[in-house]
């Protein structure tokens, strides 16, 4: 805003620019808009950054705009795969969040451009979004190639599969040189791309631009572009809460739905809404779970990565096979509404994106359980479970950690027909809600995925299949059913009827509810402590939102 850079009153506003080296015309009569980027050399979804972000400023001056670029962390959640600091993913989006509110305030912003790709940094530049609202939008990283190996596709989890499998080193290794050929997020409907999608629906990010894969040159060419559009939604003065609607955030529902995103969106999405003063709850992905089928055929709900999602069509094609459920009369980013956007889409049916008249399932890509293991609910993803395991009544074998149920797993001790039960790994009892990511890669490495149930107060990896439940609420730590299960205790997983529930009487729950003593928390100081004492349960998005 010029009146803020002009006058002698902002003479110290000036020169502090002028000192960092732009000129006094630039600093006065034109938007200044930050260019948060989350480059950062150790993750293959973030080390390209710098050039998207060169580009992004470059688009900015070039529109008449005046591009501040500055820093914001981010991490690759798989340096911490099966490791306890992986708790610390979730924290990371409050924490990326708090970081563009901190610099965009201080500074003034007239509009933002965030550079991300990556998990929970992608989410935390969508939350900013919400939080700071301002002009802004996101240009992302894109989807990294595949890899080949003998013959067949490889994404990185099929590294972590023949781990647990038993490969002997040396074939790993040569795995291990295959699987992540190229800079990018990997190329699965993990919580990265999942995000990423979700920014078009959302009107976070340019039609048709999120999954441009990172080797493709166009994403440079689309950060050009999308700099200067950045510059043409300053002077336009379309907010986020102009452009996330309660509609909006349904039809991301519905988007997720159909493409079996991550359940990880859940969180994010439900985050958002929460920010924005939006009245969206899980109930909402209950609704279209039972309405909209899984029409994506991207691993793990088929054989296909993002990449080939990107030249099927992307978000722009999904978007059209959902046509008719979806509203419509919600805004664009780019002008107009999605209705109108969408007549000069063009449907491309193909093996990739299917659609809902012949969808990949008959089955929606999430969906919510309850019953008394999880009155507020638990969160499953049918696209990625073993038909044998859609139902199942076992005996509990229970654990108070991932580390713990790992190591009976490689000891054993896990037979078909059991139900594990993984609990104080929520939001506060983590703290940070820590991804299931050692048990599970050792369930299916040792063919148990097929025969085994899993049930959880954690959440998990996009990458992950299996008859996995996670995010069971109330957790563990807030005295949840989930913290009174004892081994041996029957659990019923019925996924076709949405339920999920332990096969205990009420008066026995009780008595052992009066003997339940809440443990402590487990980090004493730090930003898990702090995330602990102040995060939403995950029903209503897990973020510390404790206003």
């Amino acid at each position: 805003m010029e009146s803020y850079w002009n006058g002698a009153e902002a003479a110290h506003r000036r020169v502090m620019m002028k000192a960092a080296g732009y000129s006094d015309s630039d600093i006065r009569k034109k938007p200044h808009i930050g260019v948060p980027n989350s480059y950062m050399e150790g993750s293959p979804g973030s080390a390209h950054l710098r050039q998207i972000a060169e580009a992004v400023k470059q688009g900015i001056w070039a529109a008449g705009g005046v591009p501040v670029e500055f820093g914001i962390p981010a991490t690759c959640g798989n340096i911490a795969n099966g490791a306890e600091e992986l708790k610390y993913e979730q924290v990371g989006r409050d924490i990326v969040a708090m970081s563009v509110e901190f610099v965009s305030r201080v500074h003034n912003f007239d509009g933002l451009v965030m550079v991300a790709s990556c998990d929970n940094i992608i989410a935390g530049c969508y939350l900013a979004a919400a939080r700071v609202n301002i002009p802004s939008m996101v240009v992302t990283g894109g989807s990294m190639q595949p890899g080949h190996h003998c013959g067949k596709t490889v994404v990185e989890a099929d590294l972590d599969v023949a781990r647990f499998s038993g490969s002997a080193e040396e074939d790993l290794m040569e795995l291990e040189e295959a699987v992540c050929p190229s800079f990018g997020a990997c190329p699965s409907m993990g919580t990265a791309n999942t995000m990423q999608m979700l920014g078009e629906v959302m009107n976070l990010v340019m039609p048709g631009t999120a999954t441009i894969p990172a080797s493709d040159n166009r994403k440079l060419r689309q950060a050009r572009e999308a700099g200067k559009f950045a510059v043409k939604l300053v002077k336009s003065g379309l907010k986020p809460s102009d452009l996330i609607t309660k509609e909006i955030l349904l039809n991301s529902i519905m988007f997720d739905m159909a493409v079996a995103g991550s359940t990880n969106a859940v969180l994010h999405i439900l985050t958002m809404a929460y920010e924005l003063g939006i009245d969206i709850t899980l109930e909402d992905f209950e609704t279209y779970a039972k309405e909209i089928p899984c029409i994506n055929a991207v691993i793990p709900s088929g054989p296909y990565t993002v990449v080939d999602f990107h030249y099927a069509g992307g978000v722009p094609n999904v978007m059209k096979m959902l046509e008719s459920r979806l509203f419509t009369d919600a805004p664009m980013m780019n002008g107009g509404t999605w209705g109108e956007y969408l007549s000069g889409v063009k449907a491309q049916p193909n093996e990739v994106i299917h659609t809902l008249e012949k969808p990949l399932f008959h089955e929606p890509g999430l969906k919510i359980l309850r019953g008394n293991l999880s009155p507020n609910g638990a969160i499953v993803r049918p696209t990625a479970v073993p038909d044998s395991v859609k139902y199942m009544k076992g005996k509990a074998k229970v654990f108070d950690g991932d580390r713990s149920a790992f190591e009976a797993i490689e000891a054993g001790e896990i037979v078909p027909g059991d139900i594990i039960v993984i609990r104080y790994e929520g939001c506060k009892g983590a703290p940070g809600m820590k991804e299931l990511m050692l048990s599970i890669d050792a369930l299916i490495g040792h063919g148990l995925h097929t025969s085994v149930g899993l049930v959880s107060d954690a959440r998990f990896s996009g990458f992950n299949f299996g008859a996995i439940i996670g995010h069971v609420s109330p957790e563990a730590y807030d005295g949840g059913t989930i913290a009174l299960v004892e081994n041996g205790d029957e659990i019923i997983i019925d996924i076709p009827n949405g339920q999920v529930s332990l096969e205990v009487t009420e008066e026995e729950l009780q008595k052992r509810k009066a003997n339940w003593v809440c443990p402590p928390l487990k980090e004493e100081k730090g930003c898990l402590n702090l995330f602990a004492r102040n995060c939403r349960p995950a029903e209503q998005g897990g973020a510390m939102q404790p206003w």
